[in-house]
């Protein structure tokens, strides 16, 4: 194969989204502190009320964000929300509490972002340098003098420290194909219910988990984190945990071929 025959398929594997290769979970110690003596909370009402303005479901079960429709003051509310969230050091805090923050935080800055160079067709449109290949690692935050990309965030803090397979529901990519974006604040005394809610969700979604024609088709996520899913059968096991029937019954009994699909198109409420 040629060396230009070899870009050209690299860079249409990049375009259509098929071949990202998920970062694996890096540890960072920095952040792995936690003071469960604290019994402080973080204020993330203005997060839940700009949710609550511009998400919407329009009866298919896809949760869309109405960026267009964001007002100039709207826009520096959410700004001052995550430079609240920036200015405070939140290794002082609980375990729950920070895992609240981050999930929090990376949303907002996704949206955030969005917001910026919005009108875009796809999330994977920004940054990236060349190859536009999406913002995920550049730097786009700091807190306590870090600088921190989205990346950081999800595979460097939240992934290796939490080790919580529910964390891929909770985080939200601006893409129709991610889970949604919670209609709420992650809110650390109610944080395992909403866990749970955004995993079920996901799961009895068809762009999480649908039987079609030629077997069983899942989405991308449970192919790019693979490692955190486990064998085959014990994502099967995970999905069963949090499917309806009658999917549940299918999926404890199914030893047919798994596909797996994902759409990139900008969770955008029109």
């Amino acid at each position: 194969m040629s060396v230009r025959l070899f870009l050209i398929l690299i860079v249409m594997g990049w375009l259509s989204g098929e071949a990202i290769a998920a970062p694996k979970a890096e540890y960072w110690s920095l952040w792995d502190k936690a003071n469960e003596r604290n019994p402080a909370l973080l204020d993330h009402s203005t997060w839940t009320r700009l949710l609550q303005t511009h998400l919407s479901d329009e009866g298919d079960g896809f949760a869309r964000l109405a960026y267009g429709r964001f007002t100039a003051e709207e826009k520096r509310q959410l700004d001052n929300y995550i430079a609240s969230l920036t200015a405070v050091d939140p290794r002082e805090y609980s375990r729950n509490t920070q895992m609240a923050y981050w999930l929090n935080l990376y949303n907002a800055l996704t949206v955030q972002l969005v917001l910026q160079h919005y009108p875009v067709d796809s999330i994977k449109d920004i940054g990236g340098g060349w190859f536009r290949f999406g913002p995920w690692n550049d730097t786009i935050t700091h807190v306590q003098g870090q600088a921190l990309t989205l990346n950081d965030i999800e595979h460097r803090i939240l992934r290796p420290i939490w080790k919580d397979k529910r964390i891929h529901y909770a985080v939200n990519c601006a893409s129709l194909g991610c889970p949604n974006l919670y209609p709420e604040a992650f809110d650390s005394n109610r944080l395992e219910e909403q866990l749970n809610n955004a995993a079920q969700n996901f799961i009895r979604h068809p762009k999480g988990v649908a039987f079609i024609k030629d077997g069983l088709r899942l989405s991308s996520i449970y192919d790019w984190y693979q490692s955190d899913f486990g064998s085959r059968q014990e994502l099967l096991d995970h999905l069963t945990k949090y499917s309806a029937e009658p999917e549940k019954s299918r999926l404890e009994n199914y030893k047919g071929g798994i596909e797996y699909a994902y759409d990139w198109k900008l969770n955008d409420a029109q």
